[in-house]
């Protein structure tokens, strides 16, 4: 059963919120962060963009970026911009956008339960990303960005969220880019929320695969130099926030490739009987749109490879039956002749990049859903990589973990 662990938060005074907030680590580059970092010292952006502070060139790798992030953190919470909650404390974190609205738990989840599958995974993480964040954690002594989890709500759960939200207005409210207002809660009634998720089977990663595994490494390391136990040292928890499934909205993850030959678009258009078409979205599964010189066609994708629950997924079939085969891409992760664009940015980003000449083909996807990454996790299966965009994305520098 699940184990969560109410936490004493460093919070930004309401005041400062807008200054402090942030788009996480890992949807924009080095460059876009510092031009979003500009003239704004009190940004996030600061602690887990770091090297915007060093001289260009500095190796991403370097010593000094790590330390750089461990400064800036240290320089935020002892200024007059963040407070520390005096006792633990659960938060709830409310996205909403003109049309959606999802409201999850903000809390500390165990280590322990990743390490034992009842945080079940999706995807493989890369040992150089898991490197990068786990010295972030170990430099800074903290857990600076939440993971995003999904949960099988239950009445139960649902009606503390209610009844903590609509007894008290919120604690920070900020309106981030896209309109997206993004609200904070607290309690320090904690035990219900505890007991209630005690009943809960499973956890889900929806977001931060290699936050949860660098926050498992961390807690192995830091085990091993105290000789502590597993749960017992502050450690041993990274924050997460809880957001029932059925509250989730997933966008598609498009595929793009930089360079066809004449043979290959001969070979596609023949093979799965291309057809020219408005459609820029396809409306349902097994069907994708493809745009290419300016046009866009539709295509039905190859029946799944096996009856496995992954090799049925969109993103597995247009792998398996087209860019391999077609395209002679075996390894998306490391192909450099594909590329992936998230679902915010629409099939006019496509259509900008293949007009644009910087790639030659654009694949728009039918999203994955909620209940699909469900299925694959449990089945201990694994998606091929960037299967899932989640929108709204939650905001970095609202709640920090500290240990």
């Amino acid at each position: 059963m699940a184990t969560i662990h109410p936490f004493r938060g460093w919070l930004p005074k309401a005041e400062f919120a807008d200054e402090v907030a942030c788009v996480p680590y890992d949807v924009i580059s080095t460059e876009e962060a510092a031009e979003m970092a500009e003239d704004k010292p009190n940004s996030f952006l600061h602690v887990i963009r770091p090297e915007i502070d060093l001289p260009e060139g500095t190796p991403f790798y370097d010593d000094s970026v790590y330390a750089k992030g461990a400064e800036n953190l240290k320089k935020l919470l002892s200024s007059d911009l963040f407070y520390q909650d005096e006792k633990p404390a659960i938060y709830l974190y409310q996205l909403e956008t003109e049309n959606h609205r999802q409201t999850g738990v903000f809390t500390c989840a165990s280590v322990q339960d990743y390490d034992e599958d009842t945080i079940l995974k999706h995807e493989l993480t890369r040992p150089d990303k898991e490197d990068d964040r786990t010295r972030h954690i170990l430099t800074q002594s903290a857990h600076a960005e939440p993971v995003m989890l999904t949960f099988r709500d239950t009445e139960d759960i649902a009606f503390l969220v209610e009844k903590t939200t609509i007894t008290q207005p919120p604690l920070i409210e900020h309106e981030g880019e896209g309109g997206v207002i993004h609200r904070i809660w607290k309690t320090f009634s904690t035990a219900d929320f505890v007991e209630k998720f005690a009943s809960i089977e499973k956890l889900y990663v929806a977001d931060g695969h290699h936050r949860c595994k660098s926050a498992s490494r961390v807690a192995g390391e830091l085990r091993a130099q105290k000789k502590s136990f597993p749960g017992e040292e502050e450690f041993e928890y990274f924050p997460v926030v809880l957001f029932p499934m059925d509250q989730m909205r997933i966008l598609p993850y498009n595929r793009v490739i930089k360079s066809v030959t004449a043979g290959q678009w001969d070979e596609l258009r023949k093979r799965f009987s291309l057809e020219k078409s408005a459609v820029k979205e396809p409306a349902i599964n097994g069907s994708i749109s493809v745009y290419y010189s300016g046009e866009w066609w539709s295509m039905s994708l190859p029946d799944p490879e096996s009856g496995s629950v992954v090799d049925t997924l969109d993103v597995a079939r247009l792998q398996n039956g087209v860019l391999e085969p077609v395209f002679g891409i075996k390894n998306p992760r490391t192909d450099e002749n594909i590329s992936f664009v998230g679902g915010i940015r629409g099939t006019k980003e496509l259509e900008k990049l293949v007009d644009a000449g910087k790639v030659e083909l654009a694949f728009s996807m039918y999203p994955t859903s909620i209940q699909e990454l469900l299925d694959v996790s449990d089945k201990g299966e694994l998606m091929p990589p960037k299967s899932t965009w989640f929108e709204p994305k939650i905001k970095s520098g609202f709640i920090i973990h500290t240990f």
